[in-house]
């Protein structure tokens, strides 16, 4: 066996470094290496060879990706060149369809352990629709509220938890609790920043599907990273232009739809109350599923021999198996694959700041609608405490008068003004095993407020219909307790504590 490091990430600057004091190296470029991988299923040398032979010829090189890639539509060795990009000043809204391609790497700048500065994006749709005004005064009425509640929020915070205040190890956490509540006033169009960790097939991916936006902060976003990423390497990003299918497909579909249902309107009214989280499928039998998936990795037989066996066994029987499972599992780890094959569907309607935690389990089915003004706002607890509901709601009946103004004028960017508060129906499709992730980082005390509540919901409902493949979800925080109760013993190794003592 040979092992070796073929290359990882550099700095740009450093990069830029070597540029200058090595002018005539024509392969300080990641398609060496997408070449000579792609070389790897015909050419019998050894790969690091075939990674010199590619750094040797660049122009070789290029020639060989495009022609492996748009000849032959051999995407995949364009996985092999990865870029890092720093995104700076996007929107709030802006970032959230970025971060919608599942499969890049993001580290997002927290609201919640920032103070915010007041910074936001003017978008060019309202400058050139000459509502520059009303945007910018909204905007400013949102911001002074933020301080507001910011200042009141800290001192009711300190005051509430005044134990755990008395050790300067744990103000970051009670700060933190103040500016994610402070926070819900703030717009979509507030500015973030995020490192972004992609390959050349997904960032190719992003830019052609961008290119079918009719967002001009998205356009502008594209024409950044194509620019950026064709002066590195030209040979990897090929299809940049969208499609019919991308840029019309879901127009087509949704005036269909909406066509058909104000149909069905006109003969019924929906009588649908707004429920946060509602459980509306589910893999049917889905934990024989999951034991049957256990026997058939692990006994020898076929999955329908499994299935069959799994469907005459007793709960205590299933029980006895998945607990073998369990029986060693830690805080930090993840239930085997074979909890995959249990589904269940989840209609929810969140706030923004609730979104902005949940979108980054992209493993999930996450299928999202526009920020909807009829779906209300969600107002902090915290807010109530210190009896400032009144404050809030004035705040955002002001933004959703300038919503309305704005919605007739430019459409879609209208969404710009509306609040962390605001709400959307989310759609979620997740297997047990991505349950178990979800609910250790979402449902711990050291969570989002309202995440934490939305997938505590989610784990009850499973629960329900997962007696046993989901009786050990929950949080961080809860595992000891939880593992308790089904082995009437602590786990071995517990989770560090939210305070410092």
């Amino acid at each position: 066996m040979k092992i070796i490091l073929a290359g990882y990430n550099f700095d740009a600057e450093i990069i830029e470094e070597l540029k200058k004091h090595c002018p005539e190296r024509q392969d300080i470029t990641p398609e060496t290496l997408s070449a000579a991988y792609a070389r790897i299923s015909r050419d019998p040398r050894p790969v690091d060879e075939l990674r010199a032979v590619a750094r040797a010829e660049v122009e070789r090189a290029r020639r060989s990706n495009q022609n492996i890639i748009f000849k032959m539509g051999h995407h995949s060795v364009a996985e092999h060149a990865v870029f890092n990009f720093d995104l700076i000043g996007l929107s709030r809204l802006a970032i959230e369809e970025v971060e919608h391609f599942r499969l890049c790497s993001y580290t997002e700048k927290s609201q919640r352990y920032i103070t915010l500065d007041g910074d936001y994006v003017l978008p060019e749709e309202i400058k050139q629709a000459g509502l520059e005004g009303i945007f910018t005064e909204t905007i400013e009425a949102q911001n002074n509220a933020y301080r507001y509640f910011y200042e009141r929020l800290r001192d009711h915070v300190f005051k509430k938890y005044s134990r755990q205040a008395a050790n300067p190890k744990n103000h970051p956490i009670l700060d933190g609790w103040a500016k994610e509540d402070a926070r819900y006033v703030v717009s979509l169009a507030t500015k973030g920043q995020l490192g972004m960790t992609v390959n050349a097939r997904n960032l190719e991916l992003m830019i052609r599907r961008f290119a079918a936006s009719k967002n001009a902060e998205i356009q502008e976003l594209i024409r950044h990273l194509h620019d950026l990423a064709k002066k590195v390497a030209p040979s990897i990003i090929l299809f940049t232009e969208p499609s019919p299918y991308e840029a019309e497909m879901m127009d087509r579909v949704r005036e269909q739809a909406q066509a058909m249902i104000a149909a069905l309107k006109r003969k019924e009214k929906s009588s649908y109350k707004i429920d946060k989280v509602r459980l509306i499928d589910f893999t049917e039998k889905g934990e024989e599923m999951i034991i049957a998936g256990l026997l058939f990795s692990t006994a020898g037989i076929s999955f329908k021999e499994a299935l069959q066996i799994a469907r005459r066994w007793s709960n205590k029987k299933k029980l006895e198996l998945v607990k073998k499972v369990f029986e060693h599992m830690e805080f930090y780890d993840s239930p085997p694959r074979e909890f995959e094959l249990g589904y269940l569907t989840y209609d929810l309607v969140v706030s923004a700041s609730c979104f902005a935690q949940l979108k980054r389990h992209r493993m999930m089915t996450l299928l999202v609608q526009p920020y909807d003004p009829a779906l209300g706002v969600t107002v902090p607890p915290s807010i109530k405490e210190i009896k400032e509901q009144k404050k809030f709601m004035e705040v955002i009946r002001q933004t959703e008068k300038t919503w309305r103004v704005l919605k007739k004028k430019v459409g879609p960017a209208s969404d710009y003004i509306l609040t962390n508060a605001h709400r959307r129906r989310v759609l979620v499709k997740a297997n047990v095993r991505e349950l178990y992730h979800l609910s250790r980082l979402r449902e711990d005390a050291t969570a989002q407020w309202e995440i934490r509540e939305v997938s505590a919901a989610m784990s009850a409902l499973a629960r329900k219909v997962f007696p046993i493949t989901a009786s050990l979800l929950g949080g961080k925080d809860a595992y000891p307790e939880l593992y308790q109760k089904l082995f009437g013993r602590q786990p071995k190794m517990l989770p560090p504590p939210m305070f410092s003592e």
